[in-house]
């Protein structure tokens, strides 16, 4: 039981740690950012008050983002996540040379050939979004609530593996976030482990 007890409180200061190193924090504003999606359109935090938004860190090449949209994971939570009203963004920060940097036609091309959902995805070649949030993985997920605030931080999921055979016995920490918020309570588990292959900045 004790054993239990110390694991758990050090998992919480190990989470907590992450938090207070990271560039944005759950609990306060998150960066009002503002990218070029793959349309063309400028897509601003600013213009979503109101509203529920997921960020997104992807980059095709990345074993880890394949687990998750070969075994159709991400796609079912980014429909799921819109048929709730919620504004999920796609955001790819790798550098031009750097493994999973794309064109806007051919993101386009891979949400398409994907069968992925996201209301836009959102270049992002210099790194900016990316660096102002503290993305380190692909994928590295963020909530953010209607008021503007950051209300989660981390993986998608808890076993933090590049095998979709792991993806039903997950925690699928995304899902239940969103599901809670929904149902008007507070996130139970804000800060969590991302995992991954490191954005290519």
């Amino acid at each position: 039981m004790f054993k239990l007890l110390f694991r758990s409180a050090f998992i919480t200061l190990a989470l907590y740690a992450c938090n207070a190193s990271a560039a944005v924090r759950v609990g306060e504003p998150a960066f009002a950012f503002e990218g070029v999606d793959t349309q063309g359109m400028t897509q601003r935090l600013a213009d979503y008050r109101g509203k529920t938004v997921v960020l997104e860190w992807t980059n095709h090449d990345c074993p880890y983002v394949r687990k998750h949209y070969g075994a159709g994971n991400m796609q079912k939570q980014q429909k799921e996540a819109a048929a709730q009203g919620v504004i999920w963004l796609s955001v790819i920060s790798s550098a031009p040379g750097k493994q999973g940097y794309v064109s806007a036609a051919e993101a386009d091309a891979l949400t398409q050939s994907r069968n992925a959902a996201p209301h836009a995805v959102i270049l992002d070649p210099e790194g900016t979004i990316g660096r102002a949030y503290g993305a380190k993985t692909t994928p590295h997920m963020y909530i953010i609530d209607e008021a503007g605030t950051l209300v989660y931080m981390g993986g998608i999921d808890s076993l933090t593996t590049a095998d979709p055979d792991d993806i039903p016995q997950a925690t699928q920490y995304v899902r239940v976030a969103l599901q809670e918020r929904a149902a008007g309570k507070p996130v139970s588990m804000p800060v969590t482990r991302p995992y991954g292959c490191s954005v290519k900045y």
